[in-house]
């Protein structure tokens, strides 16, 4: 064989490779998608329960045919705190036996016959059928499953033409002798589980390396050169530690929970690796024929699947062991409860990584608008202690305004559903909002320091009239920060009329100032305070009315608040209910 006949077979088994890694990546995107925002509204449900963690694991896996894939996920939701260390053992150990599916899929390319059902299951049959349908459904379909669908069906079809071309490289060695060489240079179980996993390392792909097993048994199995149990049970489990390499470089920068999740990715893989490999020499020693058969490609899927189950019934029990051994290989340390951390291993799972950030949106909401609470305190009776606090909230609420829509930017990058993108605009908005609320909270505070500096006394009637209007912000704010964080679009609707109410004690409240001015009643540094703190007051009511818009046009294609807030007004029956209803709670 010339160097341009091997150049050329080399080419196509790296083509096809290329071809096997971008189908399954497409294939996996497109599930992604199709399962949007079900795979959070079950996660934190389910990890409690070993039973239910399991079949979860395996399903994710199944979905997006990786298990590094799916415990690079784990390591960025117990990195980010939405779940514990100790519960992604049951996802972990489902993780294994779900990425054993794409060798029962390959196991197509070895049927044969001429039946004509058996040639429909062909992959050079159905797979090019499947890449027209899945081109036909993203061109001319204008919903977003149907699209996603069609992502599937072409990820798989490409997914197969690349098993089909690694398969065919490989058959071109089957009339040359130096096939012989490669097949018996893994004569030692131990070498083959080594290369195994050192190619699996460079990969950073189990499944593509055991399709290229695969692929190999299947050209190897049509001439006299077999490839044999002994050589690919080790290549198999070789394959299976090999993939610990993507997790481990994903931990690099994570908390210690974090690593842990890897460490016990790789523990059950090896310890179960080098389990397995003892039972081979056993056998090995006992019954050698059992070994020296050939392997067929449904027999790699076999292999495949044993010792991924097997791995999981010997772990299982071993829970607690395992899990205090990770604890003790990676100590824990002394560092502080996050509170703005956001790790971008969730891009993998968009909807993951948008109900992070809406829970970190929440911890700013609850921040800002206790902030604003605190504040107004502080001008009745001036405390140092709780403007401090205000100072150092609203510092924390500019970094999560900082954070949070920085990482918002980037989602909103990704190949995001509509119904994602609409979340991470809501958030991003809402972020806004709340940012400005704790910017006015500093500003009452700044209002109640120069109060006190001055001495300055407010009449009766100016303090009667701020306690009023300070009822109704208080209220305006808890009913904004409860519907926000609720969803709750019962309570996002009585904001806007409150709103009004207080723009409208606003008004009034100016007036009666400046005709206490015009009496000589009030100072006029005195004044300039008064008139700061109810523009703070309108501000942040303005605020609180943006953020329950965003509530209650969670399920509209797009955010339009100014024309949002006009339908309401003049279509709202209801409207003009809560808003009388308002006014007679907050009269002067």
């Amino acid at each position: 064989m010339t160097a341009t006949e091997i150049l050329i077979i080399f080419a196509t088994l790296v083509g096809g490779l290329a071809f096997f890694l971008y189908g399954m990546n497409a294939m996996s995107s497109g599930l992604e998608q199709m399962a949007g925002g079900k795979l959070e509204s079950t996660l934190k449900k389910v990890t409690e329960n070993g039973i239910l963690s399991f079949f979860l694991g395996a399903g994710i896996t199944i979905a997006i045919q990786s298990s590094s894939a799916m415990t690079v996920m784990l390591v960025g939701l117990v990195n980010s705190g939405i779940i514990n260390f100790a519960d992604t053992f049951g996802m972990i150990m489902g993780s294994h036996v779900g990425t054993t599916l794409t060798a029962w899929i390959l196991t197509l390319s070895g049927v044969s016959g001429d039946n004509f059902f058996l040639v429909l299951l062909r992959p050079s049959t159905f797979a090019p059928i499947l890449a027209f349908v899945g081109i036909v459904l993203r061109m001319i379909s204008k919903k977003e499953k149907r699209k996603n669908l069609g992502m599937i069906l072409i990820g798989f079809a490409v997914l197969m033409a690349g098993m089909q071309m690694m398969s065919g490289s490989m058959s071109s060695f089957k009339d040359d002798p130096s096939f012989v060489h490669i097949l018996t240079a893994f004569k030692s179980p131990i070498v083959a589980l080594l290369a195994s996993v050192a190619f699996t390392s460079i990969i950073q792909s189990s499944a593509a390396t055991v399709a290229i097993v695969q692929a190999l048994a299947l050209s190897a199995y049509a001439t006299n050169n077999p490839i044999t149990y002994q050589i690919a049970i080790p290549l198999v489990i070789g394959a299976n530690i090999g993939t610990c390499m993507t997790a481990l470089i994903s931990s690099i920068g994570t908390s210690k929970n974090a690593k842990r999740v890897v460490a016990m990715h790789i523990y059950t893989n090896a310890f179960g690796g080098t389990f397995y490999m003892i039972l081979l020499y056993i056998v090995m020693l006992v019954r050698p024929e059992l070994l020296s058969a050939r392997i067929s490609i449904f027999g790699v899927a076999v292999v495949h699947s044993l010792f991924n189950v097997a791995n999981t019934l010997l772990f299982s029990p071993l829970k607690k062991p395992i899990v205090a051994l990770c604890r003790k290989t990676i100590r824990t340390d002394n560092t502080k409860k996050h509170t703005i951390f956001l790790d971008e291993r969730l891009f993998n799972n968009p909807p993951i990584a948008i109900m992070e950030c809406r829970r970190l949106v929440n911890e700013m909401a609850d921040i800002a608008c206790n902030s604003v609470i605190k504040a107004t305190e502080t001008i009745f009776n001036y405390d140092e202690a709780i403007i401090q606090s205000v100072e150092e909230a609203e510092a924390l609420t500019d970094k999560y305004e900082d954070k949070l829509s920085t990482y918002l930017v980037k989602i909103s990058s990704k190949n995001i559903s509509p119904s994602d993108s609409h979340a991470v605009a809501r958030l991003l908005h809402s972020i806004n909002d709340f940012e400005r609320i704790g910017d006015h909270a500093l500003n009452l505070c700044q209002r109640s320091i120069e109060i006190k500096e001055k001495n300055m006394v407010f009449s009766a009637n100016a303090k009667e009239e701020l306690a009023v209007i300070t009822n109704a912000l208080v209220e305006i704010i808890n009913i904004t920060k409860d519907s926000f964080v609720n969803d709750d679009l019962a309570q996002a609707s009585l904001v806007e009329p409150l709103e009004q109410v207080i723009d409208n004690l606003n008004y009034e409240i100016k007036d009666r100032h400046v005709n206490r001015l015009k009496e000589g009643r009030c100072t006029v540094n005195l004044g300039f305070v008064y008139s700061d703190i109810l523009a703070d007051y309108e501000r942040i009511s303005d605020h609180c009315s943006n953020v329950a818009v965003y509530t209650l046009q969670r399920n509209s294609e797009n955010i339009n608040p100014h024309k949002f807030l006009g339908q309401v007004k003049t279509k709202n029956k209801d409207f003009s209910q809560e808003f009388n209803m308002y006014s007679e709670k907050y009269s002067l």
